[in-house]
């Protein structure tokens, strides 16, 4: 469910793609019309030290949690996805501009970004609330690893170059041993990400479920499927295969035989903000290059 944002924005924080200069002039640009407009600007620490110039001092991602009342994302959905991750505990609502390649979740595009912020402070932006995975991995009974994605959990057999073997539970209840290259466990968010390429279902960002979806399996029964959010997947690495664990494609550990990952839906949430005339379809025609709306 979405509805207008109308928190009033006396501070926006700016995050740029990671270490690249090139978001120089678009974060400036936005800087100097925020100020224009008396919001106090942020800029991140990686972001801040990335560009030649600027004199905005860096700021923390604790500080933008503690101070900011929106972030503006200028990259792809990479750096949308990361900073998605370390703002959810802050609650901080995030607006995209895409500097990317497909920008799933970037909606506002270079060109259009002043006319965008415009819409955003007049309050005509609409907000979305989407959930997050946490991910625990235990060896032994032993808390190894822990994070939050909001794309997706992927179990490969990294550089082994041979199948692997996982047991798959859904809510402690045995589900099947599953031989294959490796499983994706995706947010609707992330459906449209490695899921999608490995044939799994596109999830509306409104339906509470989680896509289940095995990578190059042997048996070819072994289909994608969607559970409710409320589920809780354990995947077991069994023995005698090693594995690599990857979060949102950022975050990596490397699994041993016996490894355990729960992966359960977060207690935290992400708000994307979404330009007036948004529509998730829409974008999936843009971005997919869907047929085009019939005239008439």
């Amino acid at each position: 469910m979405t509805e207008t944002f109308k928190k009033p924005i006396r501070a926006a924080a700016l995050i740029g793609k990671y270490r690249s200069p090139e978001i120089a002039e678009s974060v400036l640009a936005l800087a100097d019309y925020l100020h224009g407009y008396g919001v106090k600007v942020q800029v991140e620490r990686g972001t801040a030290e990335s560009m030649a110039s600027g004199g905005h001092a860096p700021v923390s991602y604790e500080t933008i949690g503690a101070e900011a009342d929106v972030a503006i994302v200028i990259g792809g959905d990479g750096t949308m996805l990361d900073a998605a991750r370390r703002l959810a505990q802050y609650d901080v609502p995030l607006v995209g501009v895409n500097q990317g390649r497909l920008g799933f979740m970037t909606d506002i595009s270079r060109h259009d970004m002043l006319t965008g912020i415009g819409d955003l402070l007049a309050g005509r932006f609409i907000e979305e609330r989407r959930f997050l995975l946490e991910a625990t991995v235990r060896r032994d009974g032993e808390l190894m690893f822990q994070v939050l994605a909001f794309n997706d959990v992927v179990v490969n057999r990294g550089e082994l170059g041979r199948m692997i073997e996982i047991e798959v539970k859904v809510d402690g209840e045995f589900l099947y041993v599953l031989r294959a290259d490796g499983m994706i466990v995706a947010t609707p968010t992330g459906s449209t990400a490695y899921a999608l390429s490995a044939n799994g279902p596109i999830l509306h960002p409104s339906v509470p479920g989680i896509a289940v979806v095995p990578l190059c399996p042997h048996a070819l029964s072994n289909r994608p499927i969607t559970i409710p959010d409320k589920s809780v997947v354990e995947l077991t690495l069994l023995p005698p295969y090693d594995a690599s664990m990857h979060f949102d494609g950022q975050a990596r550990f490397d699994a041993q035989a016996g490894d355990c990952v729960r992966l359960a839906k977060a207690d935290q949430t992400v708000t994307l903000l979404h330009p007036p005339g948004y529509s998730y379809f829409a974008m999936l025609r843009e971005k997919l290059h869907w047929s085009s709306v019939p005239k008439g």
